[in-house]
C-alpha cells in the first residue's frame, strides 16, 4: 500500500483519507506492542546516596568530564524526575553529559503517610544540603553548578541563597520565584478566597497525587483531554511518534503525593504571601535574602507555559546581587521545554554551552566555547 508521499495526487481526498484510516486501524497491533516496550529514564545511573525515600543519582559517563564543576538537578516535588531523561534523543541529562559535564540529580521518591511533617526546610537546607556535601567531597572540589526545575527550581534558588559558597552557577528552569502574577490558573486557584490548605491537608495528610493530576488535566482541559486524543489518532501509523507519546503519557499519569506539610507551606508562604521576593521567608532560623545570589544566573522558560508564566522567573531578577543573568525562551509549554524536538536541536545545545563558558576546564582555565 502506498504511503501518502508517495500516493497519487490525482487520488480524490476522500479515498487518501480512508486509506490513512485503514493504515492507522491496521497498526494497532504494533500500537499496542509499542505501548508495552516503551522505556523511560534509560541513562545508566547509580545511586550513590539514599536516605528515606530519597535517592541522589550520579550519571555515568562514557568519557572522562571535562569540567572541574558538577552539575545537580534538582527536580519538583510533583511527579517523577525521569522526565528530564525521557528519551534518549529527548534527554536533558545526556545534554549535559555530552557537553562533558559530570551530571547528578535527586530523585525525591514517594512520600508515605509518615513523611506528611516534613517541611521544606528538609528537603533544601536538609537533603539537598547533604547531597551538595556529598558530590563537592566526592568530586574533590568547592561548587558546584544548581539547576532546578519548577518548583525544584524554587528550592535550588532558596539553597543557592543560604549556601551561595558552594554554588558556581544556578539555572531556573520555568522556575516559580514571584508568585504576585495572576497569569496562570495556578496563581487564581491558590488564592486565599479560592484554596483551603489547611482543611486540605488537614483532611488527607499528604497532597494526594489524584488532587495534582486532576488540577495539571483541567488547567488546559481542551488540549489535554480532546486534541491529545486527535493527535494519537492521526499519528497511529507512525512509530516514532507513538514511542513519543507513550513515554509522555508514563510520565504524565505516574503521579505521587506531595508532603502534606510542606505542600501547606509552599501554598501560603509563597503562592498566597509571596515572602520570598519580599525577602521575608525563613528556613531553619535563616531568612532567604535572595541577594546573596551572586553566581551567574540562567533563566529558561517557555512562551506557552499554562503553570508557571516566564514573568514568574524571571521576577527574580531585581532580587539578586549577580550581574552576569541569561534569559532563553522556547515558543513551547511547561513541558514541552524538556521534551520537544526542537527543544533538543537548539534550545539545551545553547544552555549547556552558556555552562561550560562559566565552569573551569580540566585543562585549565574557564572555558568559553565557540558557537556550535
Amino acid at each position: 500500500m502506498e504511503s501518502p508521499a508517495t500516493a497519487d495526487n490525482s487520488q480524490p481526498p476522500l479515498y487518501a483519507e480512508q486509506e490513512r484510516m485503514w493504515r492507522r486501524l491496521l497498526s494497532a497491533p504494533q500500537v499496542l506492542q509499542l505501548a508495552r516496550e516503551t522505556r523511560v529514564g534509560t541513562t545508566p545511573a547509580d545511586v550513590v546516596l539514599t536516605e528515606g525515600t530519597h535517592k541522589l543519582l550520579r550519571y555515568r559517563r562514557e568519557t572522562p568530564a571535562s569540567y572541574a564543576e558538577p552539575v545537580l538537578f534538582c527536580y519538583a516535588l510533583v511527579n517523577r524526575a525521569y522526565i528530564l531523561d525521557l528519551q534518549p534523543d529527548k534527554s536533558v541529562v545526556q545534554q549535559y553529559l555530552k557537553r562533558g559535564f559530570e551530571v547528578y540529580l535527586i530523585d525525591w521518591g514517594v512520600p508515605t503517610e509518615a513523611d506528611r511533617s516534613l517541611t521544606l526546610e528538609h528537603y533544601v537546607a536538609g537533603f539537598l544540603e547533604r547531597a551538595s556535601s556529598f558530590i563537592l567531597q566526592q568530586q574533590g572540589g568547592e561548587r558546584l553548578h544548581l539547576l532546578g526545575y519548577c518548583m525544584g527550581g524554587t528550592m535550588a534558588a532558596l539553597y543557592t541563597a543560604l549556601c551561595p559558597e558552594r554554588v558556581s552557577s544556578l539555572t531556573l528552569l520555568a522556575a516559580p520565584i514571584d508568585f504576585e502574577g495572576q497569569e496562570t490558573l495556578l496563581n487564581l486557584w491558590t488564592g486565599r478566597r479560592q484554596f483551603d490548605v489547611d482543611a486540605m491537608i488537614d483532611a488527607y495528610g499528604n497532597c494526594p497525587a489524584w488532587f495534582l493530576q486532576t488540577c495539571f488535566l483541567f488547567m488546559n482541559p481542551v488540549a489535554n483531554l480532546i486534541e491529545k486524543n486527535i493527535a494519537f489518532y492521526e499519528q497511529m501509523d507512525n512509530p516514532r511518534s507513538m514511542a513519543n507519546f507513550f513515554a509522555l503519557e508514563s510520565w504524565i499519569n505516574d503521579n505521587i503525593p506531595v508532603a502534606g506539610e510542606t505542600f501547606r507551606e509552599f501554598v501560603k508562604s509563597l503562592y498566597q504571601s509571596n515572602l520570598l521576593v519580599k525577602g521575608e521567608l525563613w528556613l531553619g532560623g535563616q531568612r532567604v535574602d535572595l541577594g546573596r545570589i551572586s553566581c551567574p544566573l540562567l533563566l529558561l522558560t517557555a512562551k506557552n507555559d499554562h503553570l508557571i508564566a516566564p514573568s514568574s522567573t524571571e521576577g527574580i531578577r531585581p532580587h539578586v546581587g549577580t550581574r552576569d543573568i541569561a534569559s532563553m525562551e522556547i515558543g513551547a509549554g511547561h513541558v514541552g521545554l524538556v521534551v520537544s524536538g526542537r527543544a533538543h536541536q537548539t534550545f539545551w545545545p545553547a544552555a549547556t554551552r552558556w555552562l561550560g563558558e562559566r565552569s573551569t576546564s580540566l585543562g585549565g582555565g574557564v572555558e568559553r566555547h565557540p558557537s556550535t
